[in-house]
């Protein structure tokens, strides 16, 4: 064989992870550092944390050093694993997020949107996209999705529903829609798509819990395949990067200039960007486009269609079914409740009796993330725990919590999020501002979704859900 062939190959196989591999290589040639971090590869902190941590302080720097490149602009290492991550995702371009979606979410909302400008929002967005607004000042005009009451979570948004407020306000900036929904409930993406292509208008995705679908046929379809402009991926959440590591993708026929969404970033973004998080983003896209990689996704999906095989054989607890007449779910977020027990009792029950961590819990039910680092034991285990409690009464042994979670109140404002935030305000009473307009984000993580907004009316309805907050910021 050709030595120059060899060589390439061995070149290809070397740049499959450029980032790690530049990181393997500033471990393996250390240099007297005077720099930060001031830990100095871990010679400057507690014993304890030192050992708990092993080698990852020795490789934890920032950019500008050691031939890592930089962030902002991309250079080097940094920029290879953004190429790298743009054409794994289909992207026209891609940017390393080190804080979290968040700061995705708000470089979109700050760089891409102006006072007064009117923008279409699910009403079960995160708090991150209210945060951004805020800044900004743009107006927002409330999508609500359908409502699956008995489970007490939002739906899906229906095209039908955004060419209709297309149709009824012809200056929207741009539509920004959340899917998969927490819960994994899906949205038709795709047609949404068509629908904004039809009024010329940007859409962007947060698909923060969907990273996993464009390495899976039998998930659905990602949102820089079904049309969007901007997508936001939270691989920290399911993608296997390190938590607050976070990608935006670009499409790469996008409405949106890809240089003036990276300045806006710039705004919110560190300016010691960890080089632990960015080379765990190169990690997690390099396993996930393996063979190796897209053989545990595969192995997590079918992990949850036999997780919920077994819940239908079980008399007391059931799980959120997807229906194509109704509507679709990421068949790996498992909502599961219990007749007898709330969500909150439920989740107890796991992490006491069987020491089993599930992703959150509500006044209904629990998520369950059936995720590719999750075992086959692991899902039988669970198994053997649901059908425990299922045979069991526990009503009189776990008492339920007081207070509810995720409110599907539509809000009626009567200020702007922007002007009621920065508004003079008063704090009062939680029981004595009924009436009053909300000045602050309540949201509770997770999800994330708001209980109130700035600029909202404080209804009764709202008080189950604000057992926990004793006083309210209201606008005087």
């Amino acid at each position: 064989m050709n030595k120059k062939f060899i060589s390439k190959k061995r070149k290809q196989r070397r740049e499959k992870a450029p980032l790690v591999d530049a990181l393997e290589q500033f471990a393996k040639h250390p240099s007297y550092q005077f720099h930060i971090p001031g830990h100095t590869g871990g010679k400057f902190t507690s014993k304890k944390f030192k050992n708990l941590m092993g080698k990852a302080l020795t490789i934890d720097t920032t950019d500008e050093f050691d031939g890592l490149g930089t962030l902002h602009p991309a250079t080097g290492p940094i920029r290879k694993a953004e190429l790298s991550a743009a054409r794994a995702f289909g992207a026209g371009r891609t940017l390393f997020l080190v804080n979290g979606s968040t700061a995705g979410n708000l470089a979109v909302a700050m760089g891409m949107t102006k006072k007064g400008q009117k923008v279409i929002v699910n009403r079960n967005c995160h708090r991150s996209i209210l945060t951004g607004l805020i800044i900004s000042g743009a107006e927002v005009l409330w999508a609500i999705p359908e409502t699956l009451s008995d489970w007490g979570i939002w739906g899906e948004i229906t095209p039908q529903q955004i060419e209709k407020m297309l149709k009824e306000n012809n200056d929207v900036a741009l539509v920004w829609i959340t899917n998969p929904t927490y819960e994994g409930v899906v949205s038709d993406i795709k047609s949404i798509a068509e629908v904004c292509k039809k009024y010329n208008v940007p859409l962007v995705v947060d698909e923060a819990h969907g990273c996993l679908w464009k390495f899976c046929d039998e998930l659905p379809m990602s949102a820089l395949d079904a049309g969007a402009d901007i997508v936001i991926n939270s691989l920290h959440k399911t993608g296997g990067s390190m938590s607050q590591s976070s990608m935006l993708h670009i499409s790469k026929n996008s409405k949106f200039n890809a240089d003036a969404i990276e300045k806006a970033l710039k705004l919110v973004h560190t300016t010691s960007p960890s080089m632990l998080l960015m080379a765990s983003l190169d990690a997690a896209r390099a396993n996930l486009e393996s063979d190796s990689g897209k053989a545990q996704i595969k192995m997590a999906v079918d992990n949850a269609k036999y997780l919920r095989k077994h819940i239908d054989g079980m008399k007391k607890i059931s799980h959120l079914i997807s229906t194509s007449e109704k509507f679709k779910t990421d068949v790996t977020k498992v909502f599961i409740k219990a007749d007898g027990l709330t969500g909150t009792q439920l989740e107890k029950i796991l992490e006491t009796d069987f020491k089993i961590e599930v992703e959150s819990s509500s006044d209904i039910g629990i998520l369950i993330l059936c995720n590719p680092g999750n075992t086959k034991n692991d899902i039988k285990y669970l198994i053997k725990a649901l059908s425990k409690i299922d045979k069991t009464d526990y009503s009189k042994i776990y008492k339920p919590e007081r207070r509810k979670h995720m409110p599907l109140c539509i809000p009626i404002t009567e200020m702007s999020m922007r002007n009621a935030y920065y508004s003079e305000k008063e704090n009062i009473k939680t029981r004595d501002a009924i009436g009053r307009i909300c000045a602050e984000v309540i949201a509770e993580c997770p999800p994330g979704i708001s209980i109130l907004l700035p600029g909202e009316v404080i209804r009764e309805e709202h008080l189950p859900y604000l057992f926990n907050y004793k006083t309210l910021d209201v606008v005087k």
